[in-house]
């Protein structure tokens, strides 16, 4: 339903129920954390946000500049209604007010109004469905009808016990507890689907996290965690500052390669990240370790695996995917917009032994172990690299010399997208191959040749591009991607 503009901008948010039904001191320390939280989301703006707390709602006024969509982002919010115009609580107000506001949205459409009453019943005089009624009959002429069942419109009142709300239409929030309540975590992030949906659901609980990055693809992996990481930290972390820890494990995993037996690989691998974790942790003053599992998703996370990569660490293991399908897992990336992200980061964890152990042994893990250099994990957690990810410039981190703005004459164009998004709309000069397929075909290409790489956001092109540098050819990534190319053929 269209919603009117409002002067000034007012938005009425509701608590989640997890927050409605704390005892009175927790619930009242909540509150002071989530109005911090939404202060936070409506930053940088023209002016403090002004939040006004009542028993079971929020109000805001979002200042000029600010994103009010953001406060649908904050943990312990259950739905966000933009104020259309406060009236007095009167029948006769509420009805005149109300024609004017939402003539337009009901005109030639089946309506339904939608009145509630909050607060102390004895303190509000007016009957919902009275509202109802009266309100209705008044939008009638201009209407297709009255549908209560599944209306085109809907007009939402709420009666209070100082005025009555005319609402637009509800937001709905994550619910959950307001972030930073629970304490600190920290999270181990791939940047795939996983890892950061398991960091979103732990968020939604209250925890605030900081994330610990394996990185064993490089600078181009560890840009796209990066990129992961930052929008989880700007779109979700409101209230907080989280940093990302990147530990260079390509060490490990060529010491892991040589010394260990390779049917325990994933395992083994699984264990280092965990004691790589509690190390970061330790300096963050966090308690627990979040991480992606779920229970069967691959050979490493069947239930006796887990327990014995559990049993690497003294944290707390936190597997908030522990039960879900990977299809559940795929549609909260997509709901919490990490899904475009995630899907280009390449999968690097996965060792891939022809055989591997699927419930492996304590004992023989730890024996495993005992050929590894005892500070191995260690001295790789002291060289990491530390990025305040809210204040992180990602153009920054893109080596310039691979970045080409521009198709130079004679050059050849490779798309390296999926085949339905090529064969849906591709540059003209455009040749295609897809991913994979370019990794194992560029070493036969002709090196005399200059190339440019393409891809939707730029980070396989990135990573194919440094690795032909590396082979000698005159390769580049085509900054900005698809949208890019879309310009320089003129769409």
């Amino acid at each position: 339903m269209a919603t009117p503009a409002a002067e000034p901008r007012l938005a009425l948010l509701r608590f989640s129920g997890d927050i409605s039904l704390k005892a009175r001191g927790t619930r009242q320390h909540f509150v002071r954390r989530l109005a911090q939280n939404l202060r936070d989301a409506l930053r940088p703006a023209a002016g403090e946000p002004r939040v006004t707390l009542s028993h079971t709602r929020v109000l805001v006024e979002v200042p000029e500049g600010a994103d009010a969509a953001a406060l649908a982002r904050v943990f312990g919010i259950q739905s966000v209604s933009p104020v259309l115009a406060q009236v007095e609580l009167r029948t006769e107000a509420i009805v005149a007010r109300g024609r004017e506001l939402y003539a337009e949205a009901v005109r030639g459409r089946r309506f339904a109004v939608r009145a509630r009453r909050v607060g102390s019943r004895d303190r509000i005089p007016l009957r919902s469905h009275e509202v109802e009624c009266a309100l209705g009959a008044a939008l009638a002429p201009l209407a297709a009808g009255v549908d209560l069942d599944a209306p085109e419109a809907t007009v939402h009142v709420e009666l209070g016990e100082r005025g009555a709300w005319l609402l637009g239409a509800p937001l709905p929030g994550p619910g959950g507890l307001p972030l930073g309540v629970e304490g600190r975590a920290v999270a181990l992030l791939s940047g795939g689907f996983d890892s950061a949906v398991a960091a979103w659901q732990v968020q939604r609980r209250g925890v605030a996290l900081d994330y610990v990055f394996c990185n064993l693809g490089g600078a181009v992996h560890e840009l796209g965690a990066l990129r992961v990481a930052k929008l989880l930290a700007e779109r979700w972390s409101y209230g907080e500052r989280p940093r990302l820890h990147s530990i260079d494990f390509e060490p490990l995993v060529a010491q892991l390669q040589a010394r260990t037996q390779r049917r325990l690989w994933q395992v083994l691998l699984k264990r280092l990240m965990l004691r790589a974790a509690e190390a970061v942790a330790e300096r963050r003053g966090a308690i627990a370790i979040v991480t992606g599992d779920a229970v069967g998703q691959v050979s490493s996370q069947t239930l006796q695996n887990l327990a014995a990569i559990s049993q690497a660490t003294r944290c707390l293991c936190l597997r908030p995917l522990v039960g879900m399908n990977k299809d559940e897992i795929i549609e909260t990336a997509r709901r919490i917009g990490s899904f475009e992200t995630s899907k280009v980061v390449g999968e690097y964890c996965d060792l891939v032994p022809r055989r591997p152990a699927t419930a492996a042994s304590a004992e023989a893990l730890a024996a495993e172990e005992g050929k590894l250099d005892a500070d191995l994990v260690a001295r790789a957690v002291e060289r990491r690299a530390i990025f305040d990810l809210r204040g992180l410039d990602l153009d920054r981190l893109a080596a310039p010399e691979l970045v080409i703005d521009a198709i130079p004459p004679g050059a050849t164009l490779v798309d390296l997208r999926p085949r339905e998004q090529y064969q849906s709309w591709h540059h003209p000069d455009a040749l295609h191959l897809e991913f994979a397929q370019a990794l194992r075909a560029y070493p036969g290409f002709d090196r005399a040749q200059r190339y440019v790489l393409s891809c939707d956001l730029g980070l396989l092109s990135s990573h194919l591009a440094q690795l032909m540098r590396k082979e000698g050819f005159d390769a580049f990534q085509l900054r900005g991607g698809t949208r890019a190319l879309r310009k320089l053929a003129g769409h």
